[in-house]
């Protein structure tokens, strides 16, 4: 087998397999945690980059979210068995990066992540999720190549792959649903809460010796799941679709 058609292959079956990755990570996160010295790291140093991971993982949210909310469907669905596009979106944040969902996913897991307080584990994260994603990309593009032509070239040599350039910006072909926000993103918004929450109790523990939860880990776990759990119900019984949208 040739090397294009090795990265391929790889890359469509990481495709089918790419919802593992968080898990992987919560994993890894526990040894990296219990031998990091949090004692050697000051309280403001644990704040501000409390904060900043908070951010960071916010603007990954508000990515995905800014996609989702603007895409027509067929163009960035969920599909985990084969690759899947009805149409070519070069429009909105398209027009920008080539692939905005995995830019997201990477600033909400990597917020979580810069929350160890561990600049090694971030490192190693980030090259992690890059060889794995690499291929995911490159089997995907590869998908759109054959099946659009010279359209998807010219887009491609203009939107770069994953670092945002705002040189082409396009207005997106369909405006911002709110809806489509509140069907499609209440899991990614859950799986961040818990795993901010998963890092800080972990935290805690390594600091002081014992496990604690405390009230507003409570009530913030406790406010996500009744949302999760409306949104949820409301998507199931039809209330949130919409016509047109993934």
């Amino acid at each position: 087998m040739g090397l294009l058609h090795s990265f391929e292959s790889s890359g469509n079956w990481l495709f089918k397999r790419r919802g593992w990755l968080p898990v992987v990570l919560f994993l890894l996160a526990v040894p990296v945690i219990f031998t990091t010295d949090y004692n050697k790291i000051g309280d403001n140093v644990k704040l501000y980059t409390g904060i900043t991971a908070v951010l960071v993982s916010f603007i990954g949210l508000l990515i995905r979210a800014y996609t989702v909310a603007t895409t027509p469907k067929g163009t960035s669905g969920r599909n985990t068995d084969e690759q899947i596009a009805e149409s070519l979106n070069s429009t909105g944040i398209y027009g920008v990066v080539r692939h905005p969902l995995y830019l997201g996913n990477y600033l909400m897991w990597i917020g979580i992540v810069i929350y160890t307080l561990n600049w090694y584990f971030v490192i190693t994260v980030s090259l992690m999720y890059w060889l794995y994603y690499e291929r995911i990309m490159f089997a995907e593009e590869r998908f759109l190549e054959r099946k659009f032509g010279q359209v998807y070239l010219d887009w491609s040599l203009k939107a770069p792959a994953f670092i945002p350039s705002f040189k082409h910006l396009v207005k997106a072909s369909l405006p911002f649903s709110m809806t489509t926000v509140l069907r499609r993103e209440y899991s990614g918004v859950l799986n961040t809460v818990i795993g901010f929450l998963f890092v800080n109790v972990l935290r805690y523990y390594a600091i002081n010796g014992e496990f604690k939860f405390f009230a507003w880990q409570g009530y913030l776990l406790g406010v996500t799941l009744v949302l999760v759990l409306i949104l949820r119900t409301l998507k199931r019984t039809g209330r949130l679709k919409e016509e047109g949208r993934s």
